[in-house]
């Protein structure tokens, strides 16, 4: 009877161990919650909503706070860190984008017999306006350099050459909504304006559409379908949709009744052709006559009449140096920056197979994976489809987020670089009305991320002397976004 019992009774000690290490486990685990992260837990906002958390101290690594640092969720623009860091830590603080205005066939008599050709690698500041400078300034570096070397008139097109990246302008992995709008623009390798224009708009009595006026800068080709409508509201709740190399333009939403030269911003559907455009149209303005119609790659390839001809350089122009775009990309949230600066990366990938075709976005998520495994991160929680985290598909873990922090933190060639990039709380960017006068002004520097019922920040605190690696990731939260930001600043105020 012994024997025949004892399996029975070797099982249930089995199962009454099991049970009891899972409750160990889990009065650990709860032991581990410090009570501030555990009354923010319990908030009503809260229920139902996915929340990771993480604090280690950069010098020794260890983990002071954790809660949950291995759930994979959206980061939002904190995505950008992650893209920032490793194109410091790969391209170096002195890297420049160059642009070069090139020349085919021979000059002779003040007139050019062939083509004037734009090339570009993915420079996103070619007339932006981070940092604001003169709006032609870059334009009138060229064309002097045009008309130093004897040209007067072009028989000619003025192209432009964005071959260096894909025609994937979008990840394919944005919304809908995001399409078309003032932060939704698509990166390619000839960019211009923040690949942005802003669109004027009246509004008169409630209930009545509102009239469009004018763009700047100037953009004749667009049609816009405008369903926008007057309301007595005193904030306006509109936007622009609109697919790539689309002329085709939608208006959405509400404007309140009244309203003067109201503005909206929306991307410039096809960036490379617009800047042949623009410069076609800036040389005729000082007085070089182009006789062929501006165009480019895109349009030229697809057309079977793209001609790799021999071309001679007129002059190259280069970019801010990385140093000051990763600063621009964390302080405004960038989302052209960002994503150039992804498909940067890319150039560096070396295909694996002879018939690999990968995405400009692709590559350079490839580039920055195998860069942080080298290091020794593990980046199987990444998981990335852009490079400014508009793509709701990207997702990432605190834990990851800490470890990288707390990476770049400890090599000495690019800490500084990296930790003056993001914003400084109390004071700048994205983080100046946060912690303002608090125990945490000026002492945390971090990166913020929302949309749609996502709030999240990664960064560094300082305390006590030591530096901390954080980052906090919340989904799916209810109520509004800035009562999400308000018990965030509670949360680490109390913890630090």
């Amino acid at each position: 009877m012994m024997n025949k019992l004892l399996p029975r009774t070797q099982a249930f000690y089995g199962r009454t161990v099991a049970v009891l290490c899972v409750l160990m486990v889990g009065i650990h685990a709860a032991a581990q919650v410090p009570p501030p992260l555990k009354r923010f837990l319990e908030k009503p906002v809260l229920k139902g909503a996915s929340v990771s958390f993480m604090a280690k101290e950069v010098k020794s690594g260890d983990i002071v706070y954790s809660y949950e640092p291995e759930l994979q969720l959206s980061p939002a623009s904190v995505m950008k860190s992650i893209t920032t860091a490793t194109a410091l830590d790969i391209l170096g603080e002195t890297f420049r984008f160059e642009t070069s205005v090139l020349y085919d066939g021979e000059i002779r008599d003040s007139v050019l017999t062939g083509n004037l050709y734009i090339y570009g690698t993915g420079d996103p500041t070619i007339n932006s306006s981070e940092p604001e400078t003169p709006k032609d300034s870059l334009f009138d570096v060229w064309a002097s350099a045009i008309q130093q070397a004897g040209i007067r008139q072009i028989t000619g097109s003025v192209i432009a050459d964005e071959s260096i990246f894909d025609t994937e302008g979008v990840s394919m992995k944005w919304m809908r909504e995001d399409l078309g709008s003032d932060y939704g623009q698509g990166s390619y390798g000839l960019n211009i304006f923040d690949n942005l224009y802003t669109l004027y708009i009246d509004s008169d009595t409630a209930g009545t559409r509102p009239s469009l006026l004018y763009c700047e800068p100037s953009m004749p080709f667009l049609t816009f379908h405008n369903y926008l409508t007057a309301v007595p509201v005193p904030s306006d709740s509109c936007y622009i949709t609109g697919f790539p190399f689309s002329n085709e333009r939608y208006l959405y939403g509400v404007v309140s009744a009244g309203r003067c030269r109201h503005k909206i911003k929306g991307d410039i559907p096809d960036p490379s052709l617009y800047l042949a455009q623009y410069f076609n149209h800036y040389l005729q303005r000082r007085g070089i006559e182009v006789k062929g119609t501006p165009t480019c790659y895109r349009l030229l390839s697809e057309a079977g009449q793209w001609s790799a001809s021999e071309r001679k350089k007129l002059i190259t122009t280069y970019s801010l140096p990385l140093s000051e775009m990763i600063r621009i990309t964390n302080f405004v949230s960038h989302n052209l920056y960002a994503d150039a600066l992804l498909k940067t990366l890319g150039l560096q990938y070396a295909p694996s197979g002879q018939w690999e075709r990968l995405s400009s976005f692709e590559k350079g998520v490839r580039t920055l994976k195998n860069h942080w495994n080298k290091k020794g991160l593990n980046t199987a929680s990444l998981w990335m489809y852009d490079g400014s985290g508009l793509a709701i598909t990207d997702k990432v873990t605190t834990r990851f987020l800490c470890d990288l922090y707390a990476c770049m933190a400890n090599q000495p060639n690019v800490s500084e670089t990296y930790f003056q990039s993001l914003p400084q709380a109390g004071v700048d960017g994205t983080l100046r009305n946060m912690f303002k006068g608090s125990p945490l002004h000026g002492k945390a520097r971090m990166k913020s991320g929302s949309m749609s019922r996502v709030r999240c920040y990664g960064g560094y605190i300082t305390k006590d002397e030591k530096q901390y690696a954080v980052a906090i990731l919340i989904n799916n939260f209810s109520g509004k976004s800035n009562r999400m930001k308000a018990l965030i600043e509670e949360l680490f105020l109390s913890l630090f």
